[in-house]
């Protein structure tokens, strides 16, 4: 480490190039959940994993592996290896590209080491964003392993689809801020307790919006209710079917009605909050340039997330545009995501602090 004062802009465009791929790996677990794909790959090598079967009899042998599946016993007994060689693809490219981004932060995490370029308050920050990297990775794999030896398990349980997902997201935001702390100058930052008390508001909404969409796709409520404005024929269910099962908590968790009207819920109230927090910025005379051309961005976003949501849950019920659609809302909710721990870097509630 050094305290030379060599530009710092290559280590920012490193941890761009990370929140990238973060994204993309993030995508393809979405089609990987999507297309039923997290359970096909039942054996994983630490070396030769990285290859795909490779001729006709290691597919044979990789298909039979994936038959002694609870999934495959119970609803893909029908796949032909052409069937398991497609669903197959998603989960190894899936892991794959987990590798390849641990070599990309790996290898100029060294050139930086060699270069002397890191500065001491970067320490602290490196050490947490690898200690989650390797946490994530961890955590995946419990999940595929946990679904493998499930005898009833015909998917990855939304809970750990959820905590993998959240977790993914969680590295994402800590290395999107992580840059913004050596891009972003003072003098784009904004004094304005009201709207930096509202903007950490939509983030804390936003994130149990985003363990809800979890739950959504790891138990496809979409299509228990694949109808809008109304949750099938009423706009609120009767309470008989928002708390049919016992203990009444439990339909907060378990319940794919419930948890589809919370989570359209939770969005008619963040684009309330994303319109009123859009007012207050534009009537804020801020003077920072970045702010004031990014003012926007989280009312366009948050819009066109609310007609993907719409779209993907009256289409829950055709595969192929559930899958496009489905990644297409994951996509857009990481960039509503990002926007706002943007405007929050943006907008401070005081006089920012030395680091």
């Amino acid at each position: 480490m050094s305290d030379k004062k060599l530009s710092l802009h290559p280590i920012a465009i490193w941890l761009l190039v990370g929140v990238a791929m973060i994204m993309i790996q993030v995508l393809l677990g979405g089609i990987t959940r999507l297309t039923g794909s997290g359970l096909s790959i039942t054996r994983w090598d630490l070396v030769t994993g990285s290859l795909p079967p490779l001729n006709d009899s290691q597919w044979d042998e990789a298909f039979e592996g994936y038959k002694q599946t609870a999934q495959f016993k119970t609803i893909n007994s029908s796949f032909t290896v052409s069937d398991f060689k497609y669903i197959y693809f998603w989960e190894w490219i899936h892991r794959v590209w987990a590798r390849f981004i641990g070599i990309v932060f790996i290898i100029p995490f060294i050139i930086f080491i060699i270069q002397k370029r890191f500065q001491k308050w970067m320490v602290n920050p490196l050490l947490v964003l690898f200690g989650l990297g390797a946490l994530q990775g961890l955590v995946g794999w419990i999940m595929v392993a946990t679904g493998l030896h499930g005898s009833n398990l015909l998917y990855v349980r939304h809970y750990e689809l959820a905590t993998h997902f959240m977790l993914a997201l969680i590295v994402l935001c800590y290395t999107f801020w992580f840059a913004l702390k050596m891009l972003v100058k003072d003098g784009n930052i904004i004094t304005s307790k009201p709207l930096y008390k509202l903007s950490i508001s939509i983030i804390i909404l936003l994130t149990v919006q985003l363990i809800y969409g979890a739950f959504m796709a790891g138990l496809k409520a979409g299509a228990f209710a694949p109808t809008w404005p109304e949750i099938n024929t009423a706009i609120i269910p009767s309470g008989d079917i928002l708390f049919k099962k016992s203990p009444a908590t439990i339909n907060f968790f378990e319940n794919e009605i419930m948890i589809q009207f919370i989570h359209r819920g939770l969005a008619y109230i963040l684009f309330i909050m994303v319109c009123i927090w859009t007012f207050r910025a534009y009537k804020n005379n801020a003077t920072s340039p970045l702010f004031n051309k990014t003012k926007l961005l989280p009312i366009i976003i948050v819009s066109l997330q609310v007609v993907l949501g719409i779209f993907t849950v009256l289409h829950s019920g055709l595969k192929q545009d559930l899958l496009w659609l489905g990644v297409s809302h994951q996509f857009v909710a990481m960039l509503f995501l990002l926007v706002m721990m943007w405007e929050v870097y943006l907008v401070r509630k005081g006089v920012r602090s030395k680091e």
